[in-house]
């Protein structure tokens, strides 16, 4: 033993004697290397972008680097995919051309010089996921009101897991309270259900973080009946819902949907959040409440969530380990859960990682790797990455345990030592090295470096060094008359000098020296002392009428070296922007003082070393309210004592002047003297109406009390202190809370309480007397005494045996009451025993039923947590269905003899063994025993595919089940038109044979869409179908003669089945539009687009683009958001539109795009003013018709004359084109045409195919030959719009009117229009 102290004191030494030698050395003197930066242990990575894995490292010379790759070498120039940064070891993996998967390993960086070789922790890389949902059918759920309900979100296993919330359709979170909310597994929870809870859209939506993705689950909905409605809505429900209950529910005490059970235990790690959650059911509403059974709830750490359902403590420390209980109450009855939370720990540092080594020579010391955690972790050494019991010999290295001693080093033993600490939960690997130098002093502060402090504060002067051997440090001030190493000098190991409270005095100059064996030099260094900033006048309290002026002072005094800068706040925010605030030097102006000038105002100086602040109010009142100045009270005076006892005594006092502000209460305060001296503690409160208090006392306090009064404005300034009342020491009053008794080893027993606080020691010396004994009969009490701490650990115990506590106060007056007494257990070990007789009943072909007989108490040896049973299916007993072995756990808490295994696959062999577990864990198996499942019904094909689609005829494609469940007897096929607005036809059924996987269906309808539906049967009957939509194809010229025959009488014959085709590739199937009868109409909002489509994807849109633009003009966009129509209010009058509709998949799925559609808008005329109803619109209406009537009584009187109409001379004597004759025979105009005249007129439009499209609608003006081109030529012919019409026009314009309008049609229209 005493040699065992005296190498401990050896260790302590030599450790303290190089403290201060993890410096950081010098990257221009040799050294070994070290890692700066590397990726965390465990690296998710975005699957999307390149992976790059970090090591970086430092040393001279600069080091190499390698890698392994699940523990082998990663050669990485083999791999073109992966290339490593120049003087650097980050890997970066381009994934552009592989994917990320195929990089999931465990990589290991080496980072080497000649000095050594230090290495990266074990880095995982493992890829971001975020599956899709499964798919599942969402039935309705139909309860009746007042029940429970719990809506499932059950999301897919992302890495790292997905965020789970509840939002409707129109992505608005749903409310959460007290009755409903959300668990920590993303499960909706109802305590009782209300009639407007009824909806069609509780949606459950998964955010995975790294991929920023968002999935959502199919809506789930929710029909809420109260009893009438359950009755008459039964049988309507009855087949396609899910009925909780046939009536309403009656008012009921709590219970606990989660957890389940009277009790439960979770396990939770050192420094991580437990989170701990109790859901309960019950009507009224119940309320959750919380408290630690075995102690305390750690205030700053704790919080609750989810309207108190959750409990969560943060930075869980071991002190957290213990029982919980959560309470759930109403006004019928309350129900209680108690969960025991164990907590075990990953290795964490005690002191700190393993620090670098800078020794000379000839030199010793130490590298310690002090760890602890839950187990206990092991350690174990290794040098330049080799383990060290490998590594080459050295004599002057000692490994002990969690040490390396080191004596006498010589040069060239520099090394990188690594150590790993590890246990169950995790592990820590630190690399610290030990560099073997001789170097002379250097100061690596910087020389003249002045250092500014403020009188009476802290004054700290560096002088930061490097040399091996370690330089020793000295201090002179100016004339070096003597060393710095007394009051009020402080010297650090790190060479730092202090001064606790600097004065004028201390200014001046310094000089540091550093010696060692090798040489000498020192470094000056220059302090002064500032004067403190203090604001000498303070602004006050103001009240202001309105429109007044307010002016705040703020006057202060600072060291005249330093530059000050004032700055005024407002509600601790920036003064407002406004011109009426005026700041000067040591003032604050605000003229025209308004109500929003209200509030606290705070002048602040700053100096580039201190501060010094100050706030007054501003209260503004009306301007016929008299001001009236509130300040805060003055503080009371005339302190008496009366009436002492030895727990009591009377305190009075004179109250102050309250300054307008009655006074709300008193605070009264006491100082210990004794103990604490210059700490004053609030110890009670009285109303302001009252001066005096009666006050409790504790033993063995010196008080002193002091009193504060508070009004509106602010606490008064303190009063002067009372008399020192001295009380006399006592034994205690009362014992320690929280005792209980529990193991952390097998064979010992750990007992802790809640010590006292100081103010219950009443006296000196308190110390605990702890006292257990076995609960057997004449078992004597153990006793112990333990001073400052709060646990006690008994060795030597038996396993799992139950112990009555007590734990007594005591001091050096006595000892407190006697103790009550507490129960515990000593520690757990593992069971010894498998449950016997172990049995399995089937009772289907997925189901069976597991009996055993119970383990006997004394065997299991701890707290019977449950039982285990493990299963595995062995094989199937099918040939096609592959060999798989795969354990997996069903638990089972609580005392139980039988349990139900479900989720069996049919038509398969199981092993199965059982095995209870403790709070220690899991006891022996039991021996395996068979479960063989019988024949069940299939799965469904596991594809099913259309192709060769022609206009009568499409073949079809299976692949048998994945899961047979049995020997496959046959198929069958179902399959029905599906019309275009989703209504079924009739369902046509064939049986087909086991061997077939193809079939060729004929004499179907042209252009149709088809759902099929294919299940596969064995002897216990068909499985669930597989569907697929299909539509024939439409050829425009076999419709035509399709046509024709049915217009001859033909009928359509049965739909024929093709044998199946020889085995070949199949011809690839076209791609079915997914749209149909897309078309367009107009109205007073805009376009209205409508379709119909069957498609799978939903983010469809609708694109459009004017006609005959040109090529780099870009397609407009217009979302749809789940309908099938949409209003384009974005075309323009009179222009035609090319319009399509595009659904678009996944980015590796083509897009599928709809015919286009021709879209012609309208020109629509001016809402704003009805024309029709205007007068000078009449009127000239009027004018144009007599017009007109003139021009055809001339154009009649001209025709029966014989002669033509006078244009020919004027086309002789006017050759402009746009000169247009009358026609002889009808009047009409626009006769004569030559080569050269079939040019458009001028402002018209011609399209390529020579027809003239008109710009506007038929309405407009220049038909009627006001505007535009109409005009009369010199002889009073009218030649104008009525030209430039063609009869051909219809061809082009659809709808559009083809007759160029005549004098008589013009009237017509006009009779008709007025």
């Amino acid at each position: 033993m005493m040699e065992r102290s005296g190498m401990d004191a050896a260790l302590l030494g030599l450790f303290l004697a190089h403290l201060a030698t993890a410096l950081e050395v010098p990257l221009d003197l040799p050294q070994p290397p070290t890692i700066t930066h590397q990726s965390p242990k465990d690296y998710i990575i975005d699957p999307r972008e390149n992976i790059v894995i970090h090591c970086e490292a430092k040393g001279r010379p600069h080091p190499s680097f390698s890698w392994t790759r699940n523990g082998t070498h990663f050669d990485i120039d083999e791999d073109p995919n992966v290339s490593m940064k120049p003087n650097s070891g980050t890997l970066v993996v381009d994934i552009s051309r592989a994917k990320a998967e195929h990089y999931e390993f465990v990589y290991q960086c080496t980072a080497r010089n000649k000095h050594g070789t230090a290495v990266s922790n074990n880095i995982v890389v493992r890829q971001s996921r975020s599956p899709l949902w499964s798919k599942e059918k969402a039935d309705q759920i139909v309860i009746s009101e007042g029940r429970s309900l719990v809506l499932r979100c059950r999301p897919p296993a992302g890495l790292p897991p997905p965020i789970i919330f509840w939002m409707d359709n129109y992505f608005q979170r749903l409310p959460q309270s007290a009755r409903v909310s959300q668990s920590l597994n993303g499960d909706l929870y109802f305590s009782n259900v209300l009639q407007e809870d009824s909806r069609n859209d509780y949606i459950c939506y998964a955010r995975f973080p790294y991929t920023q993705t968002i999935q959502q689950k199919q809506p789930i909905i929710v029909k809420v009946l109260d009893l009438d409605a359950i009755n008459d809505t039964m049988a309507a429900f009855y087949n396609d819902t899910d009925l909780f209950s046939d009536e309403p529910a009656d008012e009921r005490k709590p219970s606990f949907l989660i957890p389940s059970g009277p009790s439960s235990s979770m396990t939770v790690l050192r420094g991580q959040v437990l989170e701990m959650e109790c859901i309960a059911d019950g009507l009224p509403t119940p309320e959750i409440s919380w408290a630690k059974v075995s102690g305390d709830l750690p205030t700053k750490r704790t919080s609750f969530l989810h309207y108190e359902k959750t409990l969560r403590i943060a930075d869980v420390s071991e002190s957290d380990a213990g029982e919980y209980r959560c309470t759930a109450r109403n006004p019928l009855g309350s129900v209680h859960h108690t969960i025991r939370v164990t907590v075990k720990a990953a290795p964490y540092w005690i002191s700190g990682a393993p620090r670098n080594l800078v020794l000379a020579p000839g030199e010793s010391s130490v590298l310690t790797c002090r760890a602890s955690g839950t187990p206990k972790p092991s350690v174990s050494w290794a040098m330049n990455g080799i383990p060290i019991e490998n590594s080459p010999k050295d004599l002057s290295r000692t490994v002990e345990d969690d040490t390396i001693i080191f004596t006498d080093v010589q040069a060239g033993s520099s090394a990188v030592y690594q150590c790993n600490v590890s246990n169950d939960y995790g592990y820590l690997l630190s690399n610290a090295f030990v560099n073997v130098l001789s170097e002379p002093p250097r100061v690596l502060t910087p020389n003249n470096k002045v250092y500014q402090v403020i009188r009476n504060r802290q004054a700290s002067m560096d002088c930061a060094s490097f040399g091996s051997p370690l330089p020793k440090i000295t201090w002179f001030k100016d004339s070096r008359s003597s060393t710095l190493d007394g009051d009020p000098y402080v010297l650090h190991d790190n060479g730092t000098l202090e001064i606790r409270a600097a004065q004028a005095h201390n200014s001046g100059k310094y000089t540091c020296v550093a010696r060692n064996s090798l040489g000498i030099l020192e470094n000056h260094v220059y302090l002064e002392v500032k004067e403190p900033t203090r604001i000498l006048k303070q602004p006050e309290y103001k009240v202001v009428k309105l429109g007044r002026s307010a002016v705040f002072e703020c006057k202060v005094k600072h060291d005249p070296s330093l530059v000050p800068t004032m700055t005024w706040l407002k509600d601790d925010g920036e003064l407002p922007d406004d011109e009426r605030l005026i700041v000067d030097s040591d003032t604050l102006t605000i003229n025209d003082v308004g109500e929003s000038d209200a509030g606290v105002y705070t002048c602040i100086m700053n100096t580039t070393l201190d501060h010094d602040s100050a706030s007054a109010e501003l209260t503004v009142v009306e301007a016929t309210t008299p001001a009236v100045v509130y300040e805060r009270p003055d503080p009371p005076t005339d302190l008496e004592l009366t009436d002492l006892k030895k727990r009591s005594v009377q305190l009075t006092w004179i109250p102050g002047d309250e300054h307008n502000s009655p006074i709300h209460k008193f605070l009264i305060q006491y100082e210990d003297s004794l103990h604490h001296r210059g700490h004053w503690h609030n110890l009670t409160e009285v109303p302001g109406s009252r001066t005096t208090a009666h006050l409790k006392l504790s033993p063995y306090i010196h008080y002193t009390f002091r009193v504060l009064a508070l009004n509106a404005v602010d606490f008064s300034r303190p009063s002067f202190p009372s008399r020192t009342v001295e009380t006399e020491p006592a034994a205690p009053d009362k014992n320690p809370t929280g005792v209980q008794g529990f193991g952390t080893e097998h064979d010992n027993l750990v007992i802790s309480w809640k010590p006292l606080s100081g103010l219950h020691h009443n006296g000196p010396g308190l110390h605990y007397k702890v006292m257990w004994r076995q609960e057997v009969v004449d078992s004597d009490w153990t006793t112990v005494t333990v001073a400052n701490n709060s646990k006690f650990v008994v060795s030597g115990t038996p396993t799992f045996v139950p112990y009555e506590l007590k734990v007594q106060a005591v001091n050096d007056l006595g000892a407190g009451p006697e103790p009550a007494v507490a129960h515990g257990y000593s520690g757990e070990d593992l069971p010894v025993a498998a449950p016997g007789n172990v049995q399995a009943v089937l009772l289907n072909s997925t189901l069976a039923e597991l009996h055993w007989d119970p383990v006997p108490a004394k065997l299991i040896r701890g707290h019977l947590k449950g039982y285990k049973v493990y299963y595995w299916k062995e094989h199937s007993l099918h040939k096609h269905n592959p060999h798989l072995v795969k354990s997996q756990i069903l638990t089972f808490s609580g005392d139980h003899t039988h349990r139900r295994l479900p989720g069996l696959h049919p038509f398969s062999l199981y092993l199965f063994n059982v095995r209870v577990y403790n709070g220690k864990g899991e006891g022996p198996p039991s021996p395996n025993q068979q479960i063989v499942t019988p024949e069940g019904v299939p799965g469904a094909p596991s594809s099913l595919l259309v192709t060769n689609p022609n206009l009568d005829s499409l073949t079809l494609e299976w692949s048998p089940p994945h899961e047979r469940n049995g020997h496959i007897t046959g198929y069958t096929l179902r399959y029905q038109s599906v019309n275009n607005s989703n209504e079924l036809g009739p369902v046509e059924e064939l049986a087909l044979p086991a061997n077939e996987t193809s079939l060729t269906l004929l004499n179907l309808k042209y252009s149709t869409r088809y759902r099929f539906y294919l299940n596969a049967i064995t002897v216990r009957g068909a499985g669930p179908a597989i569907s697929q939509e299909a539509v024939t194809v439409m050829d425009e010229a076999l419709i035509s003669q399709h046509g024709a025959d049915v217009g001859a009488g033909n009928t359509q014959t049965p739909h024929a089945i093709a044998p199946s085709p020889p085995r070949r590739p199949p011809p690839k199937a076209r791609t079915v539009n997914p749209f149909g009868n897309v078309s367009s109409s107009f109205g007073e909002d805009g376009t209205l687009i409508s379709w119909d489509y069957w498609g799978p994807e939903q983010n469809v849109y609708v694109e459009y683009i004017v006609q005959n633009s040109e090529g780099e003009e870009e397609w407009q966009k217009e979302p749809v958001n789940g309908t099938q129509n949409v209003m384009l209010k974005g075309l323009k009058g009179g222009l035609s539109y090319r319009v399509r509709l595009v659904a678009k998949g996944h980015h590796d799925q083509p897009l599928h795009r709809s015919d286009e559609l021709l879209v012609s808008v309208p020109a629509v005329a001016s809402r704003q003013v009805d024309i029709a109803t205007q007068g000078w619109f009449i009127g000239l209406m009027c004018a144009i018709a007599l017009l007109i009537l003139i021009l055809l009584i001339i154009c009649f009187i001209q025709r029966n004359k014989g002669g033509k109409y006078p244009v020919k001379e004027k086309e002789d004597a006017h050759t402009d084109p746009e000169f247009q004759p009358m026609k002889d025979d009808d009047c009409t105009f626009g006769e004569y045409s030559d080569n050269e005249d079939h040019k458009p007129l001028k402002g018209s439009r011609t399209p390529s195919n020579g027809t003239v499209k008109r710009d506007d609608s038929d309405d407009s003006l220049v038909d009627y030959g006001e505007g535009g081109d109409g005009q009369f030529n010199e002889d009073g012919s009218f030649i104008g719009q009525y030209s430039g019409k063609s009869a051909s026009r219809g061809t082009a314009e659809g709808h559009e009117s083809s007759e160029a309008p005549s004098p008589i049609n013009t009237m017509n229209s006009l009779n008709s229009f007025v």
